[in-house]
């Protein structure tokens, strides 16, 4: 995997322009963050974060992958303002579950999920090396 970052380009913070990867490719669903039973975690945005990469977690190890092996996220917020106010929980949970894996990345704000009381929700794709 190669994190691409055109010349002159500043460099991102906790994320990658691009990324480059050959292998098997592993792609979630939308991933809420409840737990088993199908239960929100937290009422919070950062909470339901860090359920969410647990999920997703336990979703990749299935087939073999780990947080190191992810490419993409697109993280879709019901609340843009308390994901911006939520950075410093958010990074805290990035940094205890996923480390310094910095995949590309896009957060959109959303009018509304499908659970009506989640407030993010994050497809990953992830690249095993064959």
């Amino acid at each position: 995997m190669k994190a691409l970052l055109p010349p002159g380009w500043p460099r991102p913070k906790g994320y990658a322009n691009g990324i480059s990867a050959s292998g098997r490719m592993i792609v979630t669903a939308g991933v809420i963050g409840w737990d088993a039973d199908e239960k929100l975690v937290s009422p919070d945005l950062a909470g339901q974060f860090r359920q969410v990469l647990a999920n997703t977690l336990a979703i990749l190890a299935e087939d073999g992958a780990g947080p190191e092996h992810i490419v993409r996220m697109t993280c879709y917020v019901t609340d843009i303002q308390a994901y911006r106010a939520s950075l410093a929980e958010i990074g805290a949970a990035w940094r205890e579950t996923i480390g310094r894996n910095f995949p590309a990345m896009a957060v959109v704000a959303v009018s509304a999920l499908v659970e009506p009381k989640a407030k993010i929700e994050i497809e990953t794709t992830a690249v095993v090396s064959e």
